[in-house]
């Protein structure tokens, strides 16, 4: 049997947001998609509060849509009792990612669970281990990029990667997530051009230094790609989309101002998902989700991959080309 993971990044998904229309769309999506794993990104909180209460309202939210979708969110601690709910912030933010799945097709390891806070991440990174019928666990982390500071998006990748280190390699290991930058990612191999194009060549705006390689606004314009440069690099890790060659879809820009935050950046793929090296033989498909609810549910689509366990096989580790 395949696995399913998805992602998604729920535009501002608060308290308030709860059995409203916006609320049921993304219940309608997640359904559709039917994942064994979701990252989960922009679950917020009321940051008038204070901080202490933080977290139980993200774990009231992110509860109720397990709830709602048939998923589970509860970690186990090391000695299998249930832990906390799957999520993580920067203790400075009230911004979470999370992560869920479908407890009747993947297992999540004891002490398997990590949130990883501030120093290194502008958002949380949340990673948890799953048993999927493979030789080993897989580590899934749900990841949401840094907005503003592409130098950061740059260190934020060096730390997913090193949690996903092994000894000379990498571990079984998977990155879903609202990276806020486009892809390194080659269409047809290390000598061809990119996987997603340039968008910002004729774009005139002030946000632009918050994607652009520092120098070039007003001149070439080139996308910061460092971010995933950092995870590309000797084959450690491969974008699941041109890896497996599939068409190029945007991920945001479906909605127009005044359905979310103004967006002057136009249709953009920014959700992705990454697989280690170990991982990368077992990768089937991949698939972004566009039906009417999910179009209506987020400012961002979801991404879908499939993997198949049985091609992900312990040993020795080899760069790929």
């Amino acid at each position: 049997m395949n696995i399913r993971l998805a992602n998604l990044n729920a535009y501002k998904l608060g308290r308030n947001t709860i059995g409203t229309a916006s609320w049921n769309a993304r219940v309608t999506t997640i359904g559709e998609i039917a994942p064994d794993i979701l990252a989960l990104q922009e679950v917020i909180v009321d940051e008038t509060r204070p901080s202490a209460e933080w977290a139980a309202e993200a774990s009231m939210i992110i509860q109720q849509l397990a709830a709602e979708t048939g998923l589970s969110a509860t970690t186990l601690r090391a000695d299998g009792t249930p832990g906390p709910t799957a999520m993580a912030n920067n203790l400075a933010r009230g911004w979470y990612t999370a992560i869920l799945w479908n407890p009747d097709t993947v297992t999540p390891v004891s002490g398997g669970f990590r949130a990883y806070g501030a120093p290194d991440f502008f958002h949380g990174f949340t990673t948890v281990l799953f048993d999927i019928g493979a030789d080993q666990p897989v580590k899934v982390g749900s990841y949401h990029g840094d907005p503003f500071r592409g130098d950061w998006r740059r260190h934020e990748g060096l730390r997913i990667k090193s949690a996903l280190r092994a000894t000379g390699g990498a571990k079984f290991g998977m990155v879903l997530g609202d990276f806020n930058a486009l892809s390194a990612a080659m269409a047809n191999g290390p000598t061809g051009t990119y996987y997603d194009p340039e968008p910002y060549l004729h774009q005139d705006h002030d946000d632009l230094e918050y994607q652009l390689l520092e120098g070039t606004v007003g001149n070439a314009q080139l996308a910061d790609r460092r971010q995933t440069e950092v995870l590309l690099r000797r084959g450690y890790m491969v974008d699941v989309a041109a890896h497996l060659g599939v068409p190029w879809q945007a991920t945001v820009g479906h909605w127009q101002d005044g359905q979310g935050d103004p967006d002057p950046w136009g249709p953009r793929r920014i959700d992705l998902v990454y697989a280690t090296r170990p991982v990368t033989p077992g990768l089937v498909s991949y698939t972004t989700h566009t039906s009417p609810a999910a179009r209506k549910a987020a400012d961002h689509l979801s991404v879908v991959c499939e993997i198949d366990p049985t091609k992900l096989r312990a040993g020795k580790q080899t760069v790929l080309p």
